[in-house]
């Protein structure tokens, strides 16, 4: 692909592997239910949304030289996706992720990022060499960052000149990585998508609710936070204050990737030009079809 992309997608692309029964599972349950692979990854998934509103996302992230990542970046490129900036690594396996769901939601979840994390800064190597940016004239455009980077590589990102000028879309991935971010709080330029628990863990304390969280986070340092809380409201804090909405109600269908459908939809809502309280009915209406299996 040849076009310039409308954002950058940095972070996980990989495999999920899905497994969801329709009954609740206690803990070390053997349930009958339906199994799926499928392209995933925090990075990926908000890069297969972003598509469906029509924008041209391209990926940054690792895949191996093994039958595996052939088969993904053919999938994304399948789907839209600019892969001509994705890492290639003969000696890194293609990473995974498996996740179980139940009725009520997530029952349990491991992610295998091992070959995101071992690549380091190797991903970035576009937004430095001159085909998305240098030193000197650092990438202006939107960029989706994921927190399965690791926690140094994160650090750098705060601090260097290559993302200086950059829109910075932040989340964590989930709330096991979620402290990984803490470099990123105080960046000018960064806004963070995350859960009542991540917010949490970010300030080190324990919210009440969506209102409180965005607030601790603004306080911390970001420059903007919006935090969801499931089926509670959702706030979006930034310096010109907060705005509240809370989610329309749906049948719980599936649970991974709504988060990322949230911040896909709000990006795309806002490139679109709406204001901040469209842009976040927009969001909050997206992670309802996909909650829902819509």
């Amino acid at each position: 692909m040849t076009t310039r992309p409308d954002i950058l997608c940095i972070g996980s692309v990989l495999w999920d592997v899905i497994g969801r029964s329709p009954a609740a599972m206690p803990p070390g349950a053997d349930m009958p239910g339906h199994i799926r692979r499928l392209p995933g990854g925090v990075a990926m998934n908000i890069a297969v949304a972003l598509r469906r509103h029509g924008l041209a996302p391209a990926l940054l992230s690792v895949v191996g030289e093994d039958a595996e990542g052939r088969e993904l970046l053919a999938e994304a490129r399948a789907m839209g996706l600019n892969t001509d900036h994705v890492h290639r690594s003969a000696d890194l396996p293609t990473d995974r992720y498996i996740a179980v769901e139940d009725a009520r939601g997530l029952v349990a979840a491991i992610a295998d990022a091992r070959s995101l994390e071992a690549a380091g800064n190797a991903i970035l190597a576009a937004l430095s060499d001159g085909r998305l940016g240098a030193p000197h004239a650092p990438y202006p455009g939107l960029i989706a960052l994921d927190g399965n980077l690791t926690e140094t590589l994160l650090a750098e990102i705060a601090h260097s000149p290559l993302f200086a000028a950059a829109d910075l879309r932040v989340a964590p991935a989930s709330p096991g990585k979620a402290e990984r971010l803490r470099p990123l709080l105080g960046h000018p330029r960064a806004s963070f998508y995350v859960n009542l628990e991540e917010a949490g863990l970010l300030c080190g304390t324990r919210f009440a609710d969506s209102a409180a969280a965005a607030a601790g986070l603004h306080a911390a340092g970001a420059a903007r936070a919006l935090v969801t809380a499931g089926a509670g409201p959702v706030t979006d804090a930034t310096p010109g204050g907060p705005i509240t909405r809370r989610p329309p109600k749906v049948t719980l269908r599936r649970v991974t990737g709504a988060g990322d459908s949230f911040m896909a939809a709000h990006i795309a809502a806002e490139c679109a030009g709406a204001d901040r309280a469209a842009a976040l009915e927009a969001a909050l209406a997206a992670a309802a079809r996909h909650v829902s299996g819509d």
